[in-house]
């Protein structure tokens, strides 16, 4: 008795794998896409933030944080209450306490109230909860001086860090804003959540080839 044996031919495996093939080229770029984004958005808040001390520079004669008459500049304005740490010296042109301080006895907090009152940017102005934004990975962005900056070798009249920023975005980072080298330059890469760095004479920033691409980091920029 003769049997039919089915199965599938030649071409048909071959159409398979084409579809295979197109779906996984897809969705690598697909993500390729998404990172790029990413990287789109780290870099943006970068940049926006020398818009904000610039304008309201140009607008009070002040530096947002280290205003020493912020509310009569900006309804509502707070100005530091100096505390054992002092950072907090009014109206010395610097932006005083660590990136990541809170409450208002560190400029560097109450910087993002004043930007804030002044229609720069948005968010919240309330001094009891935490003032500093998040960016795209969802890591803290603050503000500091060259002095205070977590990554040694900064400098600059303000230091802007952005945490949480995966090995692999922030090596991004450095090529398309500095000089591709995470240890040179204005931009520079430290451990996440570095506190201060005091501008000591031990180098804390990471080079390209200690940077693994799947862990976080601190990512800092001077201006």
């Amino acid at each position: 008795m003769k049997r039919n044996q089915s199965g599938f031919t030649l071409i048909e495996i071959a159409i398979v794998l084409v579809i295979i093939g197109l779906l996984l080229g897809g969705v690598l770029k697909g993500q390729e896409l998404i990172n790029s984004a990413k990287v789109k958005n780290l870099a943006t808040d970068f940049k926006n933030i020398p818009v904000y001390v610039y304008g309201y520079q140009d607008k009070y004669r002040s530096m947002p944080g280290d205003d020493a008459t912020p509310a009569s500049h900006v309804t509502g304005g707070t100005k530091c209450t100096p505390d054992s740490t002092s950072h907090c010296v009014a109206a010395n042109g610097i932006i005083d306490g660590n990136w990541n301080a809170s409450g208002v006895a560190d400029e560097s907090s109450l910087f993002w109230q004043h930007v804030r009152l002044a229609g720069f940017a948005a968010g919240t102005t309330d001094t009891a909860t935490t003032l500093q934004p998040t960016n795209a990975v969802g890591g803290l962005i603050g503000v500091t001086n060259a002095q205070l900056s977590p990554a040694s070798g900064i400098t600059g009249s303000f230091v802007i860090c952005s945490n949480g920023i995966l090995g692999k975005f922030a090596k991004q980072l450095d090529i398309t804003m500095d000089d591709g080298n995470t240890a040179t330059g204005t931009l520079r890469v430290a451990a996440a959540n570095t506190a201060t760095n005091n501008n000591s004479a031990t180098d804390n920033e990471i080079t390209n080839t200690e940077i693994n691409d799947d862990t976080p980091y601190l990512v800092c920029q001077g201006n």
